[in-house]
């Protein structure tokens, strides 16, 4: 680095500063002429001679900086781990161009957190709270089996224990991992409870694991839609929350159910319930049968019902078709559930619903597709079948980016009013 080069270093760290380093980005700093971080990362760096900058929030006046001295002195910027992930990296990038920056890893302080507990973050749900404020994630915290945080200044380990223990999300244990890689690193973990009235060093990663056994806690609101309630509104077991009906496919099965007010609705697999919810919120009056074999899906048809105030919901644990016969005849029916275990009640459904009646089916494979598909079409004729395919736009950094739902099929058919004439 004799002269200016025509690109800026972005250098990651940890907190035992260039001791953490090998010697390439050791080197770039000790002959830097300009170096420019936050400043308690610049404080990790006392060896350095170069001229120091912080930067503030304001990442858009460090653009303007960086872009004016761009080739005119030996630059180098400082983050804690790896810049790439939540860091500055991405977002330099994007607005200067790549071809301006080498980027020069540490280990991420969130691996370094996960290491230190033995824990995969794998499938982790990972966010940082200077971008994005604990309550725009809580709704994302409140389904995750386990969630790393890099906390804010105004949202530390104390101040997220004591907001999760206010929305009732007290099913979360707390690691709080500070000064990772330094001397006087520390692993605290606990109860959110033991935690909220702790206090902690400001280079510290946030780790909640779920406790064993403990299902969601719906989302508290005072007021819910008719239908198409968030997924996350509904308690759901664990491992299967991701079984639930997604939102748009709710709405969308719940439109081809055409149910008015007092209609007899059967929910027949229901799950945690969702479906009969708010099939129940448009029929009322008329009765909704939630008919569920699982003892555990079934107490949280009751709770959710509670939740929703679904006075006119009747949870029904059972297996069906044997349960049918004890229930009153449906104005439409939803079938949902493994393949096998669907075609095996199809015909019973069917002879069961009222002439005029709607029954809708949701399957997620293409073998369960084809299975119930060619029962529908022997039974009904006419056979109506959508591919749901979903994504919802996620925001990440400055970015908006879009998050698949996998895709499932709804199938529909109708029963005629009357018996066809033969001819």
């Amino acid at each position: 680095m004799n002269t200016p080069e025509p690109r800026i270093y972005i250098i990651g760290i940890g907190s035992d500063g260039l001791a953490g380093l090998t010697s390439r980005p050791r080197d770039i700093l000790l002959a830097a002429d300009l170096v420019f971080g936050s400043e308690s990362t610049l404080k990790l760096l006392p060896e350095l001679k170069a001229e120091r900058r912080s930067f503030g929030p304001d990442w858009h006046e460090a653009v303007q900086t960086l872009t004016s001295l761009l080739g005119q002195r030996r630059m180098a910027l400082v983050a804690s781990g790896d810049p790439l992930f939540y860091g500055v990296a991405r977002y330099l990038c994007d607005r200067l161009g790549k071809e301006h920056f080498e980027v020069l890893p540490h280990v991420s302080s969130m691996q370094l957190a996960f290491a230190r507990i033995k824990e995969t973050w794998e499938e982790a749900y990972l966010t940082n709270l200077q971008t994005h404020p604990l309550e725009s994630v809580l709704d994302r915290i409140r389904t995750a089996e386990t969630v790393g945080l890099f906390p804010s200044d105004k949202e530390g380990p104390a101040e997220i224990a004591r907001t999760l223990l206010a929305r009732g999300l007290d099913y979360f244990r707390m690691y709080v991992c500070e000064n990772l890689g330094g001397p006087d690193e520390r692993v605290t973990q606990g109860d959110l409870r033991d935690v909220q009235d702790m206090e902690f060093a400001s280079l510290n990663v946030v780790i909640l694991k779920r406790k064993a056994g403990h299902p969601d806690r719906p989302a508290s609101a005072t007021r819910f839609r008719r239908f198409g309630n968030p997924d996350d509104a509904f308690a759901q077991s664990r491992p299967k929350s991701g079984l639930i009906t997604q939102a748009e496919v709710r709405c969308l099965a719940l439109a081809e159910m055409a149910i008015q007010p007092a209609s007899v609705v059967w929910d027949i697999g229901a799950g945690s319930g969702s479906v009969a919810i708010e099939a129940a919120r448009l029929s009322d009056p008329g009765p909704v049968y939630a008919i569920e074999q699982d003892a555990a899906d079934y107490h949280l048809i009751l709770a959710n019902a509670e939740t929703f105030a679904a006075r006119n919901l009747h949870a029904v644990h059972g297996v069906a078709p044997e349960v049918f016969a004890d229930l009153p005849t449906p104005d439409a029916i939803f079938v949902g559930g493994a393949g096998h275990e669907v075609t095996r009640l199809l015909e019973s459904a069917w002879q069961a619903l009222r002439a005029g009646g709607r029954m809708v089916v949701n399957v997620a494979t293409l073998e369960s597709l084809s299975a119930v598909h060619a029962v529908l079409k022997r039974l009904a004729g006419s056979v109506g079948v959508l591919l749901v395919n979903l994504a919802r736009g996620n925001e990440q950094l400055e970015t908006l980016r879009f998050e698949s739902v996998n895709p499932t099929f709804l199938l529909h058919v109708g029963k005629p009013s009357s018996p066809p004439r033969l001819p």
